[in-house]
């Protein structure tokens, strides 16, 4: 194999990357639903020949490093030769590939002169896959109850679609005049992955490509060994509730035994519920990945993930707990659990590397669906939204207001213009939720409330957690305060629920979605008085909240009563 300078492996590097990004934009821009080209709820990425990544969008982090499981297991199974020139495949087996149903996780090979050379690779939600629900249930019992189950199947065969299976796929969607355009749209991100990749291949050549690749390994790998050594050896715990499991059961605990031996982390989840009946399992590939995001928020975070990346990091979990799942167990929800173990990760891990940590974040997707039939039109409509939250306090900084979970990255909840064109739905109130910010020297991000008038007869469908468990704080920071959310119809009682599947609502009916805020970090009587009467001039933080907890008085007039705060701080 060739040897390679340090500069031609630094722009093979960059193109590597540079191609990844290049599919995610073409996905985007080509999808048919809001919730791939407004949301975003996708990522690609560009892998070698054995499956490694090469490159990869910032779309999800939650699926770091899962393509290549998709591709390896494919091969596992079937051989690497049961790749052919023009081939593309599809998959969204729940124990396959970790996630839910509506993931559909589509890799083709990509052959240089007649050998392989890597795959293109991508994931998209869509929208609806023939569910007993629009969408996805919030109350599945079981996987065959969330939609059409794919094991690895040949889309595309001698670059030939396979039109009976397309045609399955159409029939099978509520919409599914979408679903084709969404399948299109990640097909032509994996030829344009192709494309690119192949001409790096006949600018450099395919020997030169693969020593720079494996300098790139060789350098994430011994970078993240660094970075490992540096944490004091031990193990370290801690645990977590989900509120249920969507079907009314008690909370639902995860629990993490973090280890750490000179240059490697092992993560046990032993201790963590069994799988559940409700759906908030997952397969274990995608518990792999989540550790992957924990593990990337602490190690190396600014350095881009390739297949050198995690190869200090072992995960294990109980077979047939909620972290690996088996047959039938529903996973819709999978991913709830999933931000509950990324900041338990850091929780874990804070004693030994205070420096690089933060309280939890507001911890989950909080999903709401809103569907009927659309007055303007006569056209079946469903929304799929995610809403964001505050994100703890950490060293020196504030957590961050409105920002989507760490689970979701460059997931968006969509604009209001976008929302109020696409649905009959009317947004008429938007704004930080005051005072739901944990408090501390550094306080917890504040969450946000969103008002939606539905102007149709339909149904609503709520996915909120974080409420037995809100976002915690370190170091003597306090608790955020957890989600809530208010329906007002005119002629029925007023409800405030967390969780609903296919709740029909009535034309005019008033709902209010209210996210949770961040833990904060470190004593709250050690914040700055001059910051809390900014926080309470930005209507972050309320007078009697900045009292009570704070222990700074400020005026009527917004200004801080300096005999008064001392009084506070010094009783």
């Amino acid at each position: 194999m060739k040897k390679i300078d340090p500069i031609s492996t630094e722009i093979i590097r960059n193109a590597f990357i540079s191609i990844a990004q290049d599919m995610n934009a073409v996905l985007i821009r080509s999808a048919y639903t809001p919730v791939i080209y407004e949301g975003k709820d996708c990522v690609v990425a560009l892998l070698d020949e054995k499956g490694e990544v090469l490159g990869q969008s910032s779309g999800l982090p939650l699926f770091l490093g899962n393509l290549q499981v998709c591709v390896q297991e494919t091969a596992r199974i079937y051989g690497w030769d049961y790749f052919k020139e023009g081939d593309i495949f599809f998959v969204n087996d729940s124990f396959f590939t970790g996630t839910h149903l509506n993931d559909i996780t589509i890799f083709a090979p990509i052959f240089w002169n007649k050998q392989l050379a890597g795959f293109s690779a991508s994931r998209a939600h869509w929208l609806d896959v023939g569910a007993k629900d629009p969408g996805g249930s919030m109350d599945s019992s079981n996987i065959y109850q969330e939609g059409f189950r794919w094991p690895v199947t040949r889309l595309y065969e001698n670059n030939e679609p396979k039109k009976e299976i397309i045609e399955f796929l159409r029939m099978n969607g509520r919409f599914g005049y979408s679903l084709i355009g969404d399948m299109n749209a990640q097909i032509a991100a994996g030829k344009t992955g192709e494309k690119r990749f192949k001409g790096i291949l006949d600018r450099f050549g395919l020997d030169l490509v693969r020593s720079a690749r494996n300098e790139i390994f060789k350098q994430s790998e011994e970078l993240e060994k660094i970075a490992v050594k540096k944490i004091k050896n031990g193990s370290y715990d801690s645990e977590g509730f989900l509120d249920d499991d969507g079907l009314g059961s008690d909370p639902v605990k995860i629990k993490m035994k973090v280890t750490v031996e000179d240059e490697k982390i092992t993560i046990d989840l032993d201790g963590s519920a069994k799988q559940t009946q409700g759906p908030v399992n997952c397969g274990f590939a995608q518990t792999i990945s989540a550790c992957r995001v924990a593990f990337k928020l602490l190690i190396n975070p600014k350095r881009p993930v390739d297949g050198g990346t995690f190869k200090t990091l072992e995960v294990t979990a109980p077979q047939g707990s909620i972290f690996k799942a088996e047959e039938p167990a529903a996973c819709q929800w999978y991913f709830s659990s999933l931000g509950l173990l990324i900041d338990a990760f850091v929780k874990a891990l804070s004693p030994a590397i205070k420096d690089l940590s933060a309280a939890a974040h507001y911890g989950d997707s909080m999903v709401i669906f809103i569907g009927g039939v659309d007055p303007r039109n006569n056209f079946p409509f469903l929304s799929v939204e995610p809403t964001c939250g505050g994100w703890g306090g950490f060293p020196d900084s504030d957590g961050a207001d409105a920002l989507i979970n760490n689970v979701n990255g460059g997931f968006k909840d969509l604009p209001i213009e976008v929302f109020e064109n696409k649905y009959p739905v009317s947004i008429f109130n938007y704004g930080f939720r005051k005072d739901s910010g944990g408090t501390g020297k550094f306080r917890g991000g504040c969450g946000l409330y969103r008002e939606y008038t539905i102007n149709a007869d339909g149904f609503v469908s709520l996915w909120f957690e974080r409420s037995v468990t809100p976002a915690w704080g370190l170091f003597g920071g306090k608790d955020g305060i957890g989600p809530n959310v208010n329906i007002k119809s005119h002629d029925e009682k007023e409800k405030n629920l967390l969780k609903a599947n296919g709740l029909q609502v009535k034309k005019g009916t008033v709902l209010t979605t209210y996210t949770g805020g961040g833990g904060g970090f470190e004593k709250p009587f050690e914040r700055n008085p001059e910051n809390v009467l900014n926080d309470v001039i930005n209507k972050y933080v309320s007078i009697e909240k900045a009292r009570d907890h704070y222990g700074v008085v400020i005026d009527e007039d917004l200004k801080i009563n300096k005999e008064g705060t001392f009084k506070l701080r010094n009783t």
